[in-house]
């Protein structure tokens, strides 16, 4: 089975990295302290000339090699490569590829403009394409988009197509999942160890479960379709270390707020966003999928977080294909480092019109509102309805305003919103 293939070994480089992390209280007096890493991602210098060849003896201590990241590892091992740094372009074989109806038709419109009319995509059973945004209208010209879909995945006979066919109740399509970032992992499309590219922007959802996923345009992707590989180029990671005991009235959207206030929306362009820490490993797998959701509203290439037995025990069931966690050299070299003593946060809120325009929510208790929307990849999971519930009934007063429950996926509604039915 893929949990027991994928189960570390207590020689393996997730138990050392845990060991060398060194995790220390943080002094009451400070909530967040950040450190810039003594390793810095260092500069290839080309020259134009090779230089004179002096003679040599023969090395006599060994190969040397460079640690690297959890990003950097998972690069290397798909472009085939035995090591990478930052900065380096390599063509990397990709594992999944998801599109759906917003830019499904486009990116096949390229693959059939480039490869040919009658030409095959490079795998039909790494393709997954969701039907989640054009839905339920009467709108001809959106329900075409969804049409086009179904024509390209019967004509290519695609394995994973969640097809959505009467539009006047959600309930009477077996096949319709919902957002496609939830439903991603719900169907065990995401799998530690691989690459993961889908044309949406919060693509990096799937980092949670310790693979590279990041989002790519429509002609990236039929260029994917048609050949099963990208060229990327390899981003520097900044490594967030999250301890103490997460406080009751906290989620995970809380410290992603967190962290997004302190670097600034721009503070992550075209970087890996790597989270560990104590904090980090308890939280379950729905709230790690908060944390690397909106990494991309810190303009990061992709978020990843370390898999453990939290990322297998959900895997259970939902995958047989067989994957192989990677985790980060003791001796990997960060951009940047930031630590937090998450047992000192408060609820946090992004006040318009930026994520990072960060605040206290007990600074925000005396603006009024007109409306409540729970939901979406980042909102529309089991615990945040949870979370939702607890904080309605600890008021003890019923809702004022028009308030807005739109789950993920059906599967949520179904399996968890109504369990009873």
């Amino acid at each position: 089975m893929a949990s027991s293939l994928a189960s570390p070994s207590p020689t393996s480089s997730f138990i050392r990295n845990k060991k060398d992390l060194g995790f220390s209280a943080f002094p009451s007096t400070s909530q967040i302290a950040i450190q810039k890493c003594k390793k810095q991602v260092s500069k290839k210098i080309v020259s134009v000339m090779a230089p004179q060849q002096s003679e040599r003896k023969p090395a006599t201590t060994g190969s040397v090699k460079t640690g690297m990241t959890m990003t950097e590892k998972i690069l290397a091992k798909a472009s085939e490569k035995p090591q990478l740094s930052p900065g380096d372009n390599v063509w990397v074989n990709v594992d999944i590829l998801m599109t759906h109806d917003v830019c499904g038709p486009g990116s096949i419109g390229i693959f059939k403009k480039e490869f040919g009319q009658n030409a095959k995509v490079w795998d039909r059973e790494k393709i997954v394409i969701i039907p989640d945004h054009y839905i339920f209208t009467s709108d001809e010209r959106a329900n075409r988009n969804v049409d086009i879909l179904r024509d390209f995945c019967t004509e290519q006979n695609i394995k994973y197509f969640y097809d959505i066919k009467d539009l006047s109740n959600f309930k009477a399509n077996p096949d319709y999942k919902g957002v496609c970032h939830v439903a991603l992992a719900q169907e065990g499309h995401c799998r530690p160890g691989e690459v993961l590219l889908g044309t949406d922007s919060h693509t990096c959802t799937a980092g949670a479960f310790g693979q590279f996923a990041t989002g790519i345009g429509n002609t990236d992707a039929g260029f994917v379709l048609g050949t099963g590989k990208l060229l990327l180029k390899v981003p520097p990671t900044l490594r967030f270390v999250m301890d103490g005991e997460m406080p009751p009235y906290l989620l995970a959207k809380d410290l992603i707020l967190q962290i997004i206030g302190e670097i600034s929306v721009a503070g992550a362009t075209y970087k890996a966003m790597e989270f560990v820490g104590t904090t980090v490993e308890s939280l379950n797998m729905e709230e790690r999928m908060t944390l690397c959701n909106m990494v991309v509203e810190a303009g990061g290439k992709n978020g990843v977080v370390p898999a453990d037995s939290t990322t297998f025990k959900y895997l259970e069931g939902k995958t047989s294909l067989p994957y192989e966690p990677v985790y980060s050299d003791a001796q990997a070299s960060y951009l940047s480092e930031y630590r937090f003593d998450i047992s000192k946060l408060e609820p946090l809120v992004a006040k318009p019109h930026s994520p990072d325009n960060r605040a206290l929510a007990r600074e925000c208790k005396d603006v009024k509102i007109d409306r409540v929307y729970i939901g979406s990849c980042t909102g529309g999971k089991t615990d945040d309805f949870l979370a939702a519930a607890k904080v309605f009934l600890a008021s003890g007063k019923k809702v004022k305003v028009p308030t807005f429950l739109v789950p993920a996926t059906q599967k949520i509604w179904w399996e968890d919103m109504l369990p009873d039915i």
